[in-house]
């Protein structure tokens, strides 16, 4: 069909209908060594309809079984020609593999949809933070694209974390967006650099001194983030540390979106009271005292009349870094320890609060 016929079908027809329309593959696009775009229009000319940040669900039938695949929108309402959805191919990912394996240009889909509670469009504000973790770059991804088609000044600034530059996702997309909007600010974050390449950027994990830099006004912003669970309960963290009013932060898990208020999670992060009490046991000191949930071991030390080494204070220098015998306690760091030492039973003791009785090998 020519373009001219396109349009003209397009300009007499309805919204892409889920139940009785399918999807035809138009387009794959390779974004990264694990990511693939798929692009989809409708078998007759439909456009369509959704709130950017949306998802849909594709039906397939892999190894003579029908199963289900759930994954974000990444492009726009603002160009309803076609759909896209960018997905990861994952060790676990069985639809997601398959997908990579198999879908091609011309093949026909069933898919129902769009839907998701996950919208700049329910929670509309004059300044946003958008913390994309991964692969869930995909429904920011969608309201950024949005946002900048949409053709206003709003004042968007944009963090990407992932593990490598070479996993970075729609880099040069972003960068152009970034160049020609002032409003725009975007920073990237790996956790390491490539092999024999150089990396300037932040290194290492999204922390609050990295936040602070990066976005100075983030507790004035509506915030979205979407990403793996660990990296969005960091998120949460950082920003009930803070002071953060919750009620204007938003998330989606790319391994789980969900379609109302009713399915939502309830999150049991851990809140500071600053009306609890814990007792700190210092074993090789023989010191014990009471102090509030609030302070940290390291005041707990002080009070004690203990010198724990430390420096920075705020969980970057790991000078303060001490053995947790027994108990929990709540830390929030910013680079100064790492995963293994965290198994290990370690804790950097200037941002550490005790949840409750705790000993410490000191």
């Amino acid at each position: 069909m020519s373009v001219v016929k396109t349009i003209s079908a397009l300009n007499q027809s309805k919204p892409w209908d889920s139940h009785n329309q399918k999807l035809i593959c138009s387009m794959v696009l390779q974004d990264s060594h694990d990511v693939k775009t798929f692009c989809f229009q409708t078998t007759d000319q439909a456009w369509f309809l959704y709130l950017p940040g949306q998802f849909i669900t594709l039906e397939l039938e892999i190894d003579g079984k029908v199963v289900h695949g759930t994954y974000t929108i990444s492009s726009s309402p603002s160009r309803p020609l076609s759909i896209t959805i960018t997905v990861k191919a994952t060790k676990d990912g069985y639809v997601s593999k398959w997908l990579h394996e198999n879908m091609k240009e011309g093949m026909e889909v069933k898919a129902y949809g769009p839907a998701g509670i996950f919208t700049l469009h329910n929670h509309l504000a004059d300044k946003y933070l958008f913390l994309a973790g991964g692969v869930g770059i995909t429904p920011l991804m969608s309201m950024t694209r949005w946002l900048f088609d949409y053709g206003m000044h709003t004042d968007v600034s944009f963090i990407q974390s992932c593990q490598t530059p070479s996993d970075l996702l729609f880099k040069r997309e972003l960068e152009g967006m970034s160049a020609r909007v002032s409003d725009f600010k975007l920073s990237y974050i790996c956790e390491r650099p490539d092999e024999y390449g150089a990396w300037t950027g932040y290194t290492g994990r999204l922390n609050q001194l990295m936040l602070e830099l990066i976005c100075p006004d983030y507790m004035e912003r509506e915030i979205f983030c979407c990403g793996p669970e660990p990296y969005m309960q960091a998120v949460r963290d950082i920003l009930n540390s803070a002071g953060y009013d919750m009620d204007r932060y938003h998330e989606e898990s790319f391994s789980a979106p969900v379609a109302s208020e009713e399915e939502a999670p309830e999150h049991d992060d851990v809140i500071i009271d600053e009306s609890n009490k814990a007792t700190v046991s210092f074993i090789k000191s023989d010191k014990e005292v009471k102090i509030q949930e609030s302070e940290t071991i390291l005041a707990a030390a002080k009070e004690a009349g203990l010198h724990i080494p430390n420096a920075c204070q705020f969980g970057v220098c790991g000078t303060c870094k001490v053995k947790k015998v027994s108990g929990d306690v709540h830390m929030v760091h910013n680079g100064g320890i790492n995963d293994a030492d965290i198994e290990a039973g370690y804790i950097l003791a200037c941002c550490s609060n005790p949840l409750g009785p705790v000993e410490v090998e000191f």
